[in-house]
């Protein structure tokens, strides 16, 4: 299908990436039909249309197919076997089948990158309570626990320092399948951000700078404070994967910086990233419509920076619904805020960032006053 027979594109989810991914795709001229359970979703918001049904509903699947000219999805932990209806009927999915079934399974995904001859931690494969003691033999303590499928923001992770450690986080999973992975002690964790199309051109945005809290994304530092050759690295691995992969689209690849100055691989995420918001406000073409021109079989564009970035996350406290303390936080001309039509700021739920804008490198005092300005919103009952 030529880019001029494009004119609608379905996306599976209604999270605030869909959202984003509209934004951009509507500016460009394109009409947006969603897919998701929620009712009057972020994506759903901006969208033209919205399907209201699960993601497993293969009516509902087709009928997305049908009202669309290709089909995408915003994040991985969608039913394969919907996207392999809508590939078996003839309708146009990308990232397709195929990258899904590699980064929905944390075993295939490890596997994967290992074939691809990138490092990751030491891992192992743990279906029954019998495999925790190989696990502990071959892998070793201290160790983190992962559900293979599902999870994300920390959900489905035990940390262990011991084999009765291990055997509870076991009993935790209730017979789900784990990932027993080697933990790494990073003096970083990074993150690229790349896009590759159909005649697998690749282009790599500035290798990001990550901090965490529990799981959650915290804070982005665009680009991330590392040497240049760990930053041409990590880029080259990117490339590496999207093309081994054969994704069409946009993607990420986390990595952990060892304290030996090793990169190791995380995880690959099919689809534009937390990582990435600050695309949207200091380049020219943000990760949503570099996304939106690899599907639609556009011409990307090389990445540039208008200048630096810090993106913090907004997140919820569960104590209620009202973003307080924005007038206080845009009274700051460097500041853009992005706020993702939530309905309810449950706890620890994102619910929106902002992009400090930085002159030149970011320092640690552009750092305090970025946490300092999130520090001037917080959750009210009331508006």
């Amino acid at each position: 299908m030529s880019s001029s027979a494009i004119r609608t594109i379905g996306v599976i989810g209604g999270g605030q990436l869909g959202r984003m991914l509209t934004l951009d795709a509507k500016r460009m001229g394109y009409g947006v039909v969603t897919l998701d359970p929620q009712e009057h979703s972020p994506c759903g918001q901006v969208a033209d249309e919205q399907i209201v049904a699960p993601y497993d509903d293969l009516a509902a699947i087709e009928e997305l197919g049908k009202r669309s000219d290709l089909v995408t999805y915003e994040f991985e932990n969608i039913a394969i076997a919907s996207v392999e209806h809508l590939e078996k009927l003839g309708y146009r999915v990308t990232p397709g089948s195929n990258v899904l079934r590699v980064t929905q399974n944390r075993i295939l995904e490890k596997r994967f990158i290992r074939e691809c001859g990138l490092p990751t931690a030491d891992f192992a494969d743990v279906t029954r309570i019998d495999d925790i003691g190989e696990a502990a033999m071959t892998v070793g303590f201290p160790a983190i626990l992962k559900t293979v499928r599902g999870g994300y923001d920390g959900k489905g992770q035990w940390r262990a320092t011991s084999l009765s450690e291990a055997k509870e986080a076991f009993a935790h999973a209730r017979g789900a399948e784990l990932i027993f992975e080697k933990q790494i002690f990073f003096s970083r964790e990074l993150s690229a951000i790349a896009t590759r199309d159909a005649k697998d051109n690749v282009v790599t945005y500035p290798v990001c700078e990550n901090t965490h809290d529990d799981g959650i994304l915290a804070m982005t530092i665009a680009p991330g404070r590392v040497d240049k050759k760990v930053a041409a690295r990590a880029a080259a691995m990117a490339e590496t994967i999207g093309r081994k992969l054969g994704i069409v689209g946009t993607y990420c690849v986390e990595y952990f910086l060892s304290l030996e100055e090793e990169l190791l691989v995380n995880e690959i995420a099919p689809r534009p990233h937390n990582s990435g918001h600050y695309t949207i406000d200091v380049t020219p073409c943000s990760q949503y419509e570099q996304h939106v021109r690899a599907i639609c079989d556009l011409p990307l564009s090389a990445p540039r920076l208008f200048c630096n970035a810090i993106m913090m996350n907004i997140l919820g406290t569960g104590k209620g619904d009202f973003l307080a303390g924005v007038p206080a936080l845009l009274s700051d001309p460097a500041i853009v805020l992005h706020v993702y039509g939530k309905k309810h700021a449950v706890a620890r739920r994102k619910m929106g960032h902002f992009t400090m804008l930085v002159d030149g490198p970011v320092s640690e005092y552009a750092i305090a006053e970025a946490k300092g300005a999130l520090k001037k919103l917080g959750w009210s009952p009331v508006g």
